[in-house]
């Protein structure tokens, strides 16, 4: 039993101190976040002070440890998971939902879409299916359907992005944040794929639609013989007590002028 609870202690120490590392917090700094102290935190990290289920809990807070990650912390420390992981289309998850899919409407003519934490999207309105309707069947017909390789794969949507390395670096930077933040071996092979895929020729298209201020980076795109320019807002749940919905995402698309919402309101509105 020594034996067992010395191994738990010592592995939930070396999973925090990979999290304290990463977020690149001090030992001290950590304490006073968590009302503890460094030398409690020293001794939690090496092995030497089993900490309480509450404390991992509260250190995995101020880490921003995510929700999935804090089931095997607690599991690390000899505790059972606090956290469970309901499938979407479970009953318990009707009333969640019925609010996001009357969000996605509510939304509409603009497109909004809903995705997992590996971009696998689970949920979209009329206004995306409607930019992606030109899409080849095979891209469409693959399951999962993936809002990354959707949007990069040549014969997605990447050909279509007037500026699409502006728009490729960025879809790529933010993937890395989220690889650096969290542990996904299944994300990080997504990002390989799809950082992988050739840049169609004439990419950079958006200097010949004349000089336009946007507020954000958009994405400006061809679309059935107009040029619309998308900036994006992403949404995730406050507080999550369950991992799958810790993981869901809503990703809106903002016209970024008034041609785009001008057409929108008028061929799907």
């Amino acid at each position: 039993m020594a034996d067992a609870t010395r191994t738990n202690t010592s592995e939930v120490g070396r999973l925090l101190r990979g999290w304290r590392e990463r977020r690149r917090v001090s030992q001290l700094e950590l304490a006073l976040r968590a009302d503890s102290s460094a030398r409690h935190i020293s001794f939690v990290e090496t092995g030497r002070s089993r900490p309480s289920e509450e404390l991992v809990l509260r250190l995995a807070e101020h880490l921003d440890v995510p929700v999935r990650e804090r089931n095997s912390l607690l599991l690390a420390a000899g505790y059972a998971p606090r956290f469970t992981e309901t499938p979407l289309d479970d009953a318990a998850l009707g009333p969640l939902r019925d609010g996001l899919e009357q969000l996605l409407r509510g939304y509409e003519p603009y497109p909004a879409l809903i995705v997992d934490a590996t971009y696998d999207v689970v949920a979209a309105n009329r206004g995306l299916t409607a930019l992606l309707s030109a899409l080849p069947e095979e891209l469409l017909e693959r399951r999962p359907m993936n809002a990354m390789r959707l949007t990069l794969h040549p014969r997605g949507l990447a050909p279509r992005i007037r500026n699409l390395r502006a728009w490729r670096g960025h879809l790529l930077a933010q993937m890395e944040r989220q690889i650096a933040l969290a542990r996904s071996p299944r994300l990080r092979e997504l990002y390989e794929e799809v950082a992988a895929y050739p840049v169609p020729e004439g990419a950079d298209r958006a200097g010949s639609a004349g000089p336009v201020s946007y507020v954000a980076l958009p994405m400006v795109l061809e679309h059935d013989g107009h040029v619309l320019s998308f900036v994006s807002s992403i949404s995730t749940f406050n507080t999550p007590m369950d991992v799958t919905v810790a993981e869901l995402a809503v990703e809106t698309l903002l016209p970024a002028d008034p041609a785009t919402a001008k057409y929108l309101r008028t061929e799907l509105g």
